[in-house]
């Protein structure tokens, strides 16, 4: 099956590492323009000259994605540069803290919904009434496998990725009737920054050990890479998954089936 986007415009936030990095690569590889979008200036532009070794046509533009602004003006720099957006990585987000919730600080809160439920609503609230205008769009949400499934010491991780959940199902049936899909996919353990930032959570002394049971308890035995992660979001742009919509996929190696 091969998946090709010559022509088309993906829009990546939290572009700069990680599974961002890795959608904006795939999507470049299938021949897409890119707008990839981050707070980290050089790891945005580092991706950006990525994407350029592929051979596609890209800028990055610096936000924070829970500020409007910001969001309006990524969106307007796209649409300005490219003149269409056909695919929408609503990627970025942040892991916070691990710790009970009686101790978990309140300012941490506040940052990982701001960064995880306000920055994914804003790209929405921005992103599809120009879909609509154009008549055509695919939206893929970064959720998680703690998005359906609770998770002790990860009190705003949890209930931010619980809210992605839910605005993926509501805006799909906003939007069901205007040739515009929204889904989102749900992340188990990834070999990523935030991976390794969550095993130090849980125990700074030997997160080595961390990695080692939390794959064992994962039914084929592994994480995942950020290209398997990424190589599902290009398969939910493409029409390959036209009559998908509203839907949460879980990439787990099987975890939530036990």
């Amino acid at each position: 099956m091969k998946i090709d986007f010559t022509g088309k415009v993906a829009l990546v936030t939290g572009g700069g590492s990680g599974i961002g990095r890795a959608i904006c690569l795939e999507f470049a590889k299938a021949g897409a323009s890119v707008v990839c979008v981050d707070i980290d200036q050089n790891a945005g532009e580092e991706t950006i000259s990525l994407v350029n070794k592929e051979g596609a046509k890209s800028i990055f533009i610096h936000a924070d994605v829970s500020i409007a602004s910001d969001v309006e003006n990524y969106v307007k720099q796209s649409m300005t540069r490219f003149g269409r957006i056909d695919v929408f990585a609503n990627n970025a987000g942040w892991e916070g803290v691990v710790t009970p919730i009686s101790d978990y600080p309140e300012d941490v809160f506040d940052k990982v919904m701001d960064i995880n439920v306000k920055g994914v609503f804003l790209g929405l609230k921005f992103v599809l009434p120009e879909m609509v205008r154009q008549g055509f769009g695919a939206i893929i949400n970064t959720a998680s496998v703690a998005g359906k499934i609770g998770a002790p010491g990860f009190i705003a991780y949890t209930a931010s990725k619980h809210a992605v959940i839910g605005m993926t199902k509501t805006a799909a049936l906003e939007v069901a009737r205007k040739r515009i899909r929204v889904n989102a996919i749900c992340p188990g353990a990834v070999n990523t920054r935030m991976m390794r930032s969550i095993e130090k959570g849980i125990s700074s002394s030997n997160p080595e050990a961390v990695v080692s049971e939390r794959a064992k308890a994962i039914p084929d035995g592994r994480y995942a890479e950020v290209q398997e992660i990424a190589q599902n979001v290009l398969f939910l742009g493409s029409d390959f998954a036209s009559h998908i919509t509203g839907h949460s996929l879980a990439i787990d190696g099987g975890a939530l089936a036990t």
